[in-house]
């Protein structure tokens, strides 16, 4: 069942396109976008959100147009929003915060509203810290402490930007099983860098670039626009595009075959630099030996 649906989606700042015509349709599950610096992900995702207004084409979420102002204010009594700075009150109180929230978000019993808090603080692991300043949190516990408010009201719609910034790898495994088990009844649409994050937590996965979708479908799929692409060998290649020394000694090659080079198991990442060439390669290019 299709919860969002987008159709010839644009947003443009000034001369430049952010979102280009853009049409998908989601439903319940975890969706990842994928995408270098630019293509578009954290803008698509405020329009989601609403905060942002798309300059034409149209929005729907759960049969809730976003551009009839009553049907826009519906919607967001239904989802949470994660921004990718979340920009938290550092003078507050962890629970003082999430209590505000929850009264932005029109949780006006005081009962039910205290009892929401807890929930959500023992959702994401700061229970022990609901009395601490916000100022006084770790990175980690403030992303944790954004995600706590997005949980705010159960919502059916979940939309998270960035959502493992900060995550240490035990509170990232903790995340995971969180967001796995949300989706299960809900729509859940998360962006981020973190490919190994796409595959442990998405059924399916858009990849964006210069503001359109250039590939809609499963993990599996994405790895497999790598397959012949992908070697391992003794030596280092003379002519591949990206190569990088594992911790073995042996050397893993993206691009054409080098010599003595034999088929390595793919990843979600290879499929990402194939898909998305000289472009992705340039964004982690930080972590290859070589890049021409």
């Amino acid at each position: 069942m299709t919860t969002v649906s987008m159709r010839g989606l644009t947003k443009r700042y000034g001369g430049t396109t952010a979102i280009a015509d853009l049409t998908a349709r989601i439903g319940v599950g975890v969706t990842g976008f994928l995408g270098p610096n630019g293509a578009g992900k954290t803008t698509l995702l405020r329009c989601l959100a609403t905060a942002l207004a798309p300059d034409s084409g149209r929005l729907v979420a759960y049969g809730l147009d976003t551009a009839v102002a009553a049907e826009r204010t519906a919607l967001r009594r239904r989802l949470g929003y994660l921004p990718q700075d979340p920009g938290l009150y550092p003078n507050f109180k962890t629970a003082e915060l999430l209590d505000y929230v929850a009264v932005l978000k029109e949780l006006t019993d005081t009962g039910r509203r205290r009892a929401e808090v807890r929930r959500v603080l023992a959702e994401v692991g700061l229970t022990d810290r609901a009395t601490v300043r916000v100022r006084k949190l770790s990175g980690g516990m403030r992303q944790r402490l954004a995600l706590a408010q997005a949980l705010l009201g159960d919502p059916e719609l979940l939309i998270l930007d960035e959502p493992t910034v900060g995550l240490d790898p035990e509170q990232r495994m903790l995340f995971r099983a969180l967001v796995s088990r949300l989706g299960h009844t809900r729509t859940v649409l998360l962006s981020t860098h973190q490919t190994e994050d796409v595959g442990a937590l998405c059924e399916r996965v858009l990849v964006m670039r210069a503001g359109g979708i250039v590939f809609d479908g499963t993990p599996g799929e994405l790895a497999a626009q790598a397959e012949g692409r992908v070697w391992v060998s003794a030596e280092p290649p003379s002519d591949a595009h990206v190569y990088w020394r594992n911790a073995d000694g042996r050397y893993r090659t993206l691009g054409p075959r080098p010599i003595g080079g034999e088929p390595g198991l793919l990843s979600i990442e290879d499929g990402y630099l194939t898909l998305l060439g000289a472009e992705a390669a340039a964004a982690g290019s930080g972590d290859a030996e070589r890049v021409s």
